[in-house]
């Protein structure tokens, strides 16, 4: 197979299989810690809720992220012909696209937005990326 298109797979996979896990972790997340007062399903709703949040409601979210990027950047990595560490870093700067577009969004407190922001992306994606690398090497 043409290594750019199996570059551009593996990107989309990594893509589609970190979303999964992070949309998974996040109703996981709203199962073992229910919001009450509102329907977070619906972005509005969302945005009425959030400010009564406690530390609780912001764990599994961050987790969602984290292991998002990571499991994404892993896949990514582990599937690309070549550029292995660009193709995790690809997943971990468009998952933080995507991080720095919900926290535009929503009224999040802002230790909650750095720490996200910060941790939950690129370090991921380089560790995803490393966890791969690491695990073709011993093929």
């Amino acid at each position: 197979m043409n290594p750019a298109i199996r570059n551009i797979i593996a990107v989309l996979t990594g893509m589609l299989i970190g979303s999964v896990i992070n949309i998974g972790i996040v109703e996981v997340g709203n199962v073992l810690v229910p919001v009450e007062g509102g329907d977070v399903s619906t972005m509005e709703d969302l945005k009425r809720v959030m400010p009564t949040f406690t530390y609780k409601n912001f764990i599994f979210p961050f987790l969602a992220h984290a292991l998002g990027t990571l499991s994404g950047a892993f896949i990514a990595a582990l599937i690309a012909a070549t550029h292995k560490k660009n193709m995790a870093f690809s997943i971990g700067g468009l998952f933080l696209l995507g991080g720095i577009s919900v926290n535009l969004m929503l009224p999040g407190p802002i230790w909650f937005e750095a720490l996200d922001l910060l941790l939950a992306y690129i370090p991921m994606a380089f560790i995803g990326g490393k966890i791969a690398i690491n695990y073709s090497k011993k093929l």
